[in-house]
């Protein structure tokens, strides 16, 4: 029996956020069935096309986060 996988689970899969039993069983399909394997492979094309995301924290972010660190370890050394 041909097991059928959504397009949520080829995601999953995509992203490596399966188990190590669905990530056997998804391997094997995609590489049995020629459907799921374009379907896969759309995903990945899809996945390659999304803009990378890239978060940097503002500089004035940066130092109220060292200020507020520095001062809490000032204060534990006092208790």
């Amino acid at each position: 029996m041909q097991q059928k996988f959504t397009k949520n689970q080829l995601v999953k899969y995509l992203y490596k956020e399966t188990s190590a039993t669905e990530t056997l069983a998804i391997h094997e399909a995609i590489n049995e069935d020629w459907n799921l394997s374009e379907q896969y492979e759309a995903l990945q094309i899809a996945k390659q096309q999304l803009p990378k995301a890239v978060f940097q924290p503002s500089r004035s972010s940066i130092q109220r986060i060292l200020s507020h660190s520095a001062n809490t370890a000032v204060q534990r050394t006092h208790h």
